[in-house]
């Protein structure tokens, strides 16, 4: 970003009708109240850091910075706005924008975290860049992103009640949505705060596990009982082998297979009295 030269690097009067906002301006929500409260401010003192704009012809101005400032100085009437004239290009516009809301605190966390990811997908910067350019950790920026993941109602919902980053990050943990949405009603509803919301999080997660090997416990269970079918099977056959006449019989219904094996008492007393002579 460069400045056009040292005169015009100076702040100048413009003509609020000749500043075009900033399209690529994150913030999209305006605090009506807070801007009245600016505008009555900006009456009383005047607007004591001026806009950042950049040329776009000789009678048109594009805002880089200071949006709130603008819409305050409209409101209570101005019709001229203190600037700085700077030299830029539409990406590094993007970028002061963001940064300077970033920095202000002006944006909730997803207007930050859709401003980053505008700034990645229409400039096709890296993560890692974004993170350098606004002086984050790359791990940051990757989170902030993610909270992109909920939808656009829970993300109204999380904002419109009040909730913090970290709520949201932990409702990012259930994966399916009703249950999420069940969940995001209760936090409302109940006030939890973050680190309660996240203990419930973990107590889905933990019993959402413990049901999980219970359902392959089941499968497991299946396996075995043909394990023991088999086993009775070569039972009988190693008693037939032994001179033991012995009958297996399989009944089979749709809540139960029954199997049922005979042996002759006379066989298997005489065998058993067999085994006492040989001891």
């Amino acid at each position: 970003m460069g400045v056009l030269s040292k005169e015009e690097n100076k702040v100048i009067e413009i003509p609020t009708i000749q500043i075009r906002p900033n399209k690529t301006q994150p913030r999209k929500v305006f605090d009506e109240d807070e801007l009245r409260m600016l505008a009555q401010s900006i009456s009383t003192n005047g607007i004591l850091q001026p806009l950042t704009v950049r040329r776009l012809s000789q009678s048109e101005y594009e805002l880089v910075a200071g949006e709130r400032r603008l819409r305050a100085a409209v409101l209570c009437g101005l019709t001229k706005v203190p600037c700085v004239l700077i030299k830029c290009t539409d990406k590094e516009s993007a970028i002061f924008a963001l940064i300077e809301n970033i920095q202000r605190s002006d944006l909730n966390m997803f207007e930050e975290a859709r401003g980053i990811s505008r700034l990645i997908r229409k400039y096709g910067i890296t993560q890692e860049e974004a993170a350098i350019r606004l002086g984050k950790k790359q791990s940051t920026v990757a989170n902030k992103l993610r909270l992109l993941k909920l939808s656009l109602e829970d993300q109204d919902w999380i904002i419109q009640a009040g909730l913090s980053e970290r709520h949201a990050r932990a409702l990012l943990r259930i994966e399916d949505e009703e249950l999420r949405k069940e969940l995001l009603s209760r936090i409302v509803a109940e006030g939890l705060s973050a680190k309660e919301t996240e203990d419930v999080v973990m107590k889905l997660l933990c019993r959402a596990t413990v049901q999980s090997p219970q359902k392959q416990e089941k499968r497991f269970v299946i396996r075995d009982v043909r394990i023991f079918v088999n086993t009775i099977n070569k039972a009988v056959d190693t008693m037939r082998l032994s001179g033991i006449n012995a009958v297996s019989k399989k009944l089979e219904t749709e809540e139960y297979i029954e199997y049922t094996v005979k042996i002759p008492k006379s066989e298997a007393t005489a065998h058993k009295k067999s085994k006492s002579k040989t001891a």
